[in-house]
């Protein structure tokens, strides 16, 4: 049986470290301000995002890699030998999907296996690591998209984010949704559904409220929590992000509850202080 290589891109948003560590293959999107394009988490940083915004008062468009990109990737591992499994960004959400469905059709039938997340950020994250401790354990390519596939609507994403000025200005909310938030401090707290993002509840008041509920939701399914693996996300909230990790850590038997700091495509599209909770529920059988 060949060897497996996991492939994500960018928007996974792992913990520091973790795609050195496990080997995993990581395919940028781009941030583009105007005529200038630079690679998520390469060319440029989210603080780098947050300067640009404030300085020139317009948000930065961020796109898919291309079939090309993907082929590039891709390429040097077919060419050792090894399949390839690439978890995307939710196809709801970016053409990131299509287009590597695009470039996998360029090789042996059997040797890329895409698989849509139906997330992102470390949503996309929790679902990464599932494969890669599959493939530690010596399962096919074809067997690990399979079990990941299945996987997928067990991953709980939920985040608050700090402003709705991000939404406004990247068209993801009206002008008056934007004024009457901010005049009523309305903090939505968004979630994944069917790889869209929804409003799961609305807070009126101070941020900590939004982020409160966000915790106690989860707290309330610690019964229902795989065991492996809680990820923190976060956007310039580091502190809060660590708060968070050290009570679901306290209050889960959670065996690892790791702090990732999101990267240039959710900060691009939810501003600075966002903070994101994600883990997986048990399977039914379990």
């Amino acid at each position: 049986m060949s060897k497996v290589k996991i492939f994500a891109d960018s928007t996974s948003d792992l913990p520091a470290g973790w795609v050195e560590r496990y080997d995993i293959g990581l395919v940028p999107l781009y941030v583009v301000f105007g005529d200038e394009t630079f690679r998520d988490g390469i060319d440029i940083t989210p603080l780098d995002i947050y300067r640009r915004v404030e300085a020139e008062g317009q948000l930065p468009k961020t796109t898919a890699p291309s079939p090309k990109d993907f082929m590039s990737a891709f390429g040097p591992y077919i060419d050792q030998g090894m399949d390839i499994v690439y978890i995307s960004l939710s196809s709801k959400l970016s053409s990131t999907y299509q287009n590597a469905l695009i470039a996998a059709a360029e090789y042996p039938e059997g040797r890329v296996h895409i698989v849509d997340s139906l997330t992102l950020c470390s949503g996309i994250g929790m679902l990464v690591m599932k494969a890669v401790r599959l493939a530690e354990q010596g399962w096919g390519a074809a067997e690990i998209a399979g079990q990941v596939a299945a996987l997928r609507s067990q991953v709980e994403t939920q985040f608050v984010i700090d402003t709705l000025d991000y939404l406004y200005k990247g068209g993801r909310c009206s002008g008056m949704q934007n004024i009457m938030g901010s005049l009523l401090q309305i903090r939505p707290v968004l979630k994944m559904v069917d790889g869209n993002i929804i409003p799961a509840y609305k807070v009126r008041g101070r941020k900590e409220k939004a982020v409160q509920l966000m915790l106690d939701n989860a707290l309330a399914d610690k019964d229902q929590m795989d065991e492996d693996l809680i990820l923190v996300a976060h956007t310039l909230a580091e502190e809060e992000a660590h708060r968070l990790s050290v009570i679901l850590r306290e209050q889960t038997g959670v065996r690892e509850v790791a702090v990732a700091e999101a990267g240039c495509v959710i900060s691009s599209h939810c501003g600075p202080h966002t903070v994101a909770i994600m883990y997986a529920r048990k399977s039914a059988a379990s």
